[in-house]
């Protein structure tokens, strides 16, 4: 039973880009100390089989907040960027709106990256924005209270602050395009901006958003701290170069780190911890081209690819939860859970069943943060999970099947797509369990199991949804 008269408070701290294997406590040869996330993992949870809704940063933030595939929105490959149109449709049910009926305070800081509504002159290009003007769409309208953070990854101009519906400096100046590893995009910047500036400002916001949480203690709230790094540019600031084993990379994983310590100091000093479920996760895979191989630092573990791939290292994520009195210290859960599984799981600890129409790709697992169905051996919390990469590959992962429909990534890693040929596999066939590395392709040795999963995929695209209903 849950330990709490009234409903936790809920802290989603969304890494971008950050690798299953960059989290030291999974990572037996790390080169990057990760403690505070490490100290999480001992006083709660790691689920070692999460998945991201895609393997590409804007469709996962979008499954995580509103629990269906990106897929099935307007975007079916690749990403938004800063000066696009809002991804979210009107009257869409999602995880903050749903916990502001049920009285809880409602905030979002970091990157949003869902599209914003720039007011502009008609007929003129996309860059033409008025900055003067509030935001016509935002964060607010999705059901936040509050937003503080910027509008798309750090590497996409504008580059400005922005609080609530406006501009908080306006983007008079301008920047010039940066290689890598400080990698960004050349565009309108405001004068007060810096690149390495950001993690700070936001961590700082983060904190001082928990801080004020003690001026309503009765109240319940969720804070959704979407955090910049370790996306390019990478940028660690002075305190934290040199601290891994691992480049400029892995430097702005451990100062990514010192931010999620600095969120769970926070909760200790205004006495929330113990009322407060915690969530550590990342919107997809690691990128690879951050320098990481060279210095011999696995970012995605042992699965193969990396972000955008539709291999498991584009997708599988880390996801750390604590919960005092609810999630069993120091444990382990093998389930397979996706991202855009987070609505079903509010709406069942708030006691509510989701509308039909809401949350159509999204599944409770609440059992297992109360200790239940935690072993692959359990009866399964998803019948399916359906994988996603940059170009609009799809996979459907059941059970130990993994079944790609399509030859090659997908996303990053070469080739992206190769064309079948003749009496060969037109697709990809892993069993997991015994190929954790997707090396083996079983296609023409189990005809059955592409067969059946391209036909579930077929029926949940048709239904337009993947939860029993």
């Amino acid at each position: 039973m849950v330990a709490t008269v009234r409903p936790p408070n809920i802290v989603c701290i969304l890494a971008d880009d950050l690798g299953y294997g960059d989290v030291s406590c999974q990572n037996d040869d790390d080169r990057v100390p990760t403690p505070q996330t490490d100290r999480l993992a001992a006083q709660g949870m790691r689920f070692v089989d999460a998945h991201s809704g895609s393997a590409v940063c804007t469709p996962t933030r979008y499954g995580l907040l509103t629990g269906r595939y990106c897929w099935r929105s307007r975007l079916t490959s690749g990403v938004l960027y800063g000066y696009d149109a809002p991804l979210l449709e009107p009257g869409q049910l999602t995880v903050p709106e749903l916990l502001r009926r049920h009285g809880y305070a409602t905030a979002a800081i970091g990157k949003w990256h869902l599209g914003l509504g720039w007011q502009r002159p008609a007929g003129t290009p996309l860059e033409a924005v008025d900055f003067t003007a509030p935001l016509a769409w935002g964060p607010q309208q999705a059901g936040f209270d509050h937003f503080f953070g910027i509008s798309a990854s750090l590497d996409m101009p504008p580059y400005c602050f922005i609080r609530d519906d406006h501009v908080a400096e306006l983007p008079v100046e301008r920047v010039a395009d940066s290689p890598r590893p400080a990698f960004y995009r050349a565009g309108p910047i405001a004068p007060g901006f810096t690149f390495e500036g950001v993690m700070p400002r936001l961590t700082d916001e983060a904190v001082a958003y928990l801080e004020q949480r003690r001026q309503t203690p009765d109240q319940p709230f969720f804070l959704y701290f979407a955090t910049t790094s370790p996306h390019t540019p990478h940028v660690p600031n002075r305190p934290f170069q040199g601290k891994s084993r691992a480049g400029v990379y892995g430097d702005f994983v451990v100062e990514w780190d010192a931010a999620v310590g600095a969120v769970l100091d926070a909760l200790e000093r205004e006495g929330l911890a113990e009322h407060t479920l915690v969530i550590v996760t990342s919107d997809n895979g690691a990128d690879l081209r951050g320098g990481q191989p060279e210095h011999g630092h696995d970012s995605n573990g042992p699965w193969r690819g990396q972000k955008a791939d539709i291999w498991d290292g584009g997708h599988r994520i880390p996801f750390i939860v604590r919960w005092p009195g609810v999630v069993p210290e120091g444990t382990i859960c093998e389930q397979t859970i996706c991202l855009t599984d987070l609505l079903a799981t509010c709406a069942a600890l708030l006691g509510e069943p989701l509308p039909p129409e809401a949350g159509p790709d999204s599944v409770s697992f609440l059992p297992a943060l109360r200790g239940q169905r935690l072993w692959r051996d359990d009866p399964p919390l998803r019948e399916a999970v359906v994988h996603h990469a940059m170009d609009g590959l799809f996979a459907v992962r059941r059970g130990p099947w993994k079944c790609v429909f399509g030859l090659g990534s997908g996303g990053f890693t070469a080739p992206r797509r190769v064309e079948p040929v003749a009496g060969e596999p037109p697709g990809q066939l892993y069993h997991l369990d015994d190929d954790p590395a997707e090396q083996t392709n079983l296609w023409h040795e189990r005809p059955d199991v592409p067969r059946d999963l391209a036909a579930l995929l077929e029926r949940y695209r048709q239904q337009g949804h993947s939860r029993p209903r």
